[in-house]
């Protein structure tokens, strides 16, 4: 079929392109419109903002309203002295500093909620509390069957001089724009199943299938946010992405099971580690990169549901994309 396509004069062969991208970029308008339809009631409480005014006698209404808050074994003593401590004022002063006004981030929550209420109909969308954590940074957003957790104090930007002794690569995601992925990436570790094996190829591709929903839950937003990469961390990994695959290839690491794998090229780091002079250049979880390249290959040539796709094991999904990254 293909070569009896591309054998048909040039003027033919453009205007069938443009007619498939035309068709492509309708049926995409239609599923947006539907999604546009769906009635998110989003409640958002500012539990930062009412311990930041509250007085020692307010402790009580506190404990009632957010009793999942304040643990049994810490008496109100322990939470009037917080009201009193300075670095805790300060720290509360500094969240309501950037987010003073929630109104955009409650806007981008409640889209990306209807997003996830199209393609998972049977999600209950859950009550949003906003707190501090004292910059626990690995707990920053905690998602329950009912309630999303956000730790503002995590998004105060990169440079904050509550981040300083925080390693770079780390605090780069602890900037407000990158709020809405990181609850989108929670939601995304429910509904995506586990790697199948230890094989670098099922991590790779079950990162790659993480993305991918994400591609669909915030249609609107730049790529680079999705994957927590600054712009030139994803250009510099879309522009090497064919000796990224090459090196993967060549050094025969698809099956491999050394779980070092994850540590150079999937977990968190400064860069990843070829063994090259170029690693310093490189972002970290590269691994995740490539894995999002190879499903966006595989969905862009199969007829198949988003539910389908995540069930399918690693393999078929990387033998049917016939992902080939261009020189």
């Amino acid at each position: 079929m293909y070569q009896r396509i591309l054998s048909l004069p040039r003027s033919i062969f453009a205007i069938l392109l443009i007619i498939t991208l035309v068709y492509g970029c309708n049926e995409t308008d239609k599923v947006e419109e539907e999604i546009q339809k769906i009635d998110v009631d989003l409640r958002v409480l500012r539990f930062d903002r009412e311990f930041a005014e509250a007085s020692p006698l307010d402790i009580p209404v506190l404990k009632e309203s957010y009793p999942y808050l304040f643990p049994a074994q810490y008496t109100d003593s322990v939470w009037v002295a917080k009201l009193q401590d300075t670095l805790q004022v300060e720290l509360l002063e500094e969240v309501h500093g950037v987010f003073a006004n929630f109104d955009d981030v409650q806007n981008n929550l409640e889209d990306l909620f209807r997003h996830v209420k199209y393609y998972f109909p049977e999600y209950q969308v859950p009550e949003v509390v906003t707190l501090t954590s004292d910059v626990q940074y690995e707990n920053r957003i905690i998602l329950t069957d009912s309630l999303l957790l956000l730790g503002l104090d995590n998004y105060l930007g990169a440079e904050h001089k509550f981040y300083r002794d925080i390693q770079q690569y780390i605090k780069a995601g602890f900037d407000k724009k990158y709020l809405v992925s990181d609850v989108a990436s929670a939601f995304v570790k429910q509904v995506v199943p586990r790697a199948e094996n230890r094989s670098f190829l099922a991590r790779i591709i079950y990162y790659g299938k993480e993305l991918y929903v994400k591609d669909k839950l915030m249609p609107n937003s730049a790529d680079h946010l999705k994957i927590n990469y600054s712009e030139d961390e994803l250009e510099w990994a879309k522009a090497n992405e064919e000796p990224i695959w090459r090196n993967f290839i060549e050094q025969e690491y698809l099956y491999s099971t050394d779980m070092k794998l994850s540590r150079r090229f999937l977990e968190p780091a400064p860069f990843s580690k070829f063994g090259l002079e170029l690693d310093n250049e490189s972002p970290g979880r590269l691994g995740r990169f490539i894995g999002w390249e190879v499903v966006k290959a595989f969905m862009n040539k199969n007829d198949i549901s988003l539910q389908q796709m995540l069930n399918l094991p690693s393999e078929e999904i990387f033998k049917k994309s016939n992902y080939k990254p261009a020189k």
